[in-house]
């Protein structure tokens, strides 16, 4: 199938499908009608000789053949994007719509209170920010970048390291008030414990200490199983127990008071935070932004305004 003006049309709007998730809002987005993208889609799959999507009623998702195109395609897509931001200047350079994926505990502990601050920052970009707890595929479901928690999958997605911290063991002082501190970690198991159910297995997670380079697992008494840190953390200030959380995430709590630590003697698991982007030689501009933006916000401490926002949600 020889290039020219047609095939780029067709392909993008193979792109905007995969960005939007429907026939329909693909349509919206590029001005046409659901017909001429529906056209446009079937131009592209006789030239090439390959069904490009599976169509049902409910969903519209990419065969195995869509979404290697779309893999080889949307490198070359957003280097044209590139170099057209390039002639027009820095200005404008960062524009258009940004597809972040992350998930729940980065999004409403440390990213939340600061979108306002990257929305104003870049005028002529809509972000679409989608929480959830697993990965997904991101090339396939259209994403330009994603911030998690957590070793990075075997993959071709570039993987930066942007933060390091660990867990702690927090409780709210009225809860030590009433039941005392732990001195150990075998003290646990004469204490109300917070659960968190791991949104991999399934399965509540296991409680473990490092102590001189040896980890130690830790039994504990719970009768409080959640699934979101939220809902952890808003308990465990609250009262209802002893927690293990993310210590980026509460240093701020622990500074003002609201939270004490326990067990500092024993060290928590480590957790990398890391941006994922899909493998090309240059990150969008958009991209680029996005990471830096997340570096800088990492680089100052907890605020005030991280605790307020936490405290709105928690009204």
């Amino acid at each position: 199938m020889g290039f020219d003006g047609r095939l780029l049309s067709n392909i993008n709007v193979l792109a905007a499908i995969v960005h939007s998730g429907s026939f329909a809002r693909a349509a919206e987005a590029l001005g046409m009608t659901p017909s001429g993208v529906s056209r446009a889609v079937s131009r592209l799959e006789a030239g090439i000789g390959v069904r490009l999507f599976d169509r049902t009623t409910r969903a519209v998702t990419l065969t195995d053949e869509g979404r290697r195109l779309y893999e080889e395609i949307s490198p070359l897509l957003a280097g044209i994007d590139d170099a057209v931001n390039l002639v027009c200047g820095a200005s404008t350079a960062v524009h258009g719509r940004l597809r972040v994926n992350v998930d729940p505990f980065f999004s409403g502990r440390m990213l939340a209170p600061h979108l306002t601050a990257f929305l104003e920052r870049y005028p002529g970009l809509f972000l679409e920010l989608t929480v959830r707890d697993q990965l997904g595929d991101l090339v396939s479901e259209g994403f330009d970048i994603a911030v998690r928690f957590g070793q990075p999958p075997s993959s071709s997605l570039i993987a930066r390291k942007l933060l390091e911290t660990h867990t702690v063991t927090v409780a709210s002082p009225e809860y030590i008030q009433k039941h005392g501190y732990p001195r150990t970690p075998e003290d646990l198991i004469q204490h109300d414990c917070i659960q968190m159910r791991s949104s991999m297995t399934g399965l509540p997670l296991e409680w473990e200490y490092v102590s001189d380079g040896k980890i130690i697992p830790v039994k504990i008494a719970s009768r409080l199983l959640v699934n979101e840190a939220g809902t952890l953390l808003g308990a465990c200030l609250a009262g209802a127990g002893i927690a293990r959380i993310k210590e980026r995430g509460v240093k701020g709590l622990i500074a003002q008071g609201r939270l004490v630590a326990l067990l500092t003697d024993w060290s928590g698991e480590k957790f990398q935070l890391y941006a994922l982007y899909p493998s090309r030689h240059l990150a969008p501009a958009k991209v680029r932004a996005f990471i830096d933006f997340v570096v800088d916000m990492l680089r100052s401490e907890p605020n005030e305004a991280m605790e307020n926002h936490f405290d709105a949600r928690a009204e």
